[in-house]
């Protein structure tokens, strides 16, 4: 815009929808005010983004609609609407934990029973039995926790084809190991 509009002439332009200028030149004025309070009242960047969207989006609205009775007093009005919309967002929160609190057990799944002692032995066994390269594999990848493409790139093979070569040494293991596939 060229000339700087006051609050008040803001508020008319945008009711009457003259124009996405005012509406723009609105966000440019309101955005900073509006994430400092939600930074300074949520103590979170994200939700004061959010914050900031969601007090834009509703100021814009009750401009469009004509809902704000002293145009002068828009700086009031969107300081009001982030009060009112940081007590909604704490009182979801609030409810939120209530209900955590009371049903949260039900929410989690079931224990699942332990898992069976491990015959270290065995498996020590198990992997020996192993060609060599898939033995070079499952310990690469699962005692050394080298990526895919670090182990296939040492091994010389594409990553796909490590996925295959350890795919198929985990299915010898379980075999090995008596348990079901």
């Amino acid at each position: 815009m060229d000339i700087e509009l006051n609050d008040a002439e803001l508020v008319r332009q945008i009711g009457s929808g003259s124009g996405r200028e005012a509406e723009a030149e609105l966000f440019r004025r309101m955005a900073p005010r509006i994430r400092l309070y939600g930074l300074r009242h949520l103590r979170d960047e994200h939700a004061s983004e959010d914050l900031t969207q969601q007090v834009l989006i509703t100021t814009l609205e009750a401009l469009r609609a004509g809902r704000l009775r002293e145009p002068e007093k828009l700086a009031s009005f969107v300081l009001g609407t982030c009060r009112m919309a940081v007590l909604d967002l704490r009182r979801g929160a609030q409810r939120k934990a209530r209900l955590l609190e009371q049903f949260g057990a039900d929410l989690l799944p079931p224990v699942q029973p332990s898992m069976p002692h491990l015959d270290h032995d065995q498996l020590t066994r198990c992997v020996e039995r192993l060609k060599e390269r898939e033995r070079a594999v499952i310990v690469m990848t699962f005692y050394d926790e080298q990526t895919g493409a670090d182990a296939a790139g040492f091994l010389g093979v594409s990553e796909a084809n490590l996925r295959v070569i350890r795919h198929r040494a985990i299915h010898q293991l379980r075999e090995c190991m008596g348990v079901a596939v």
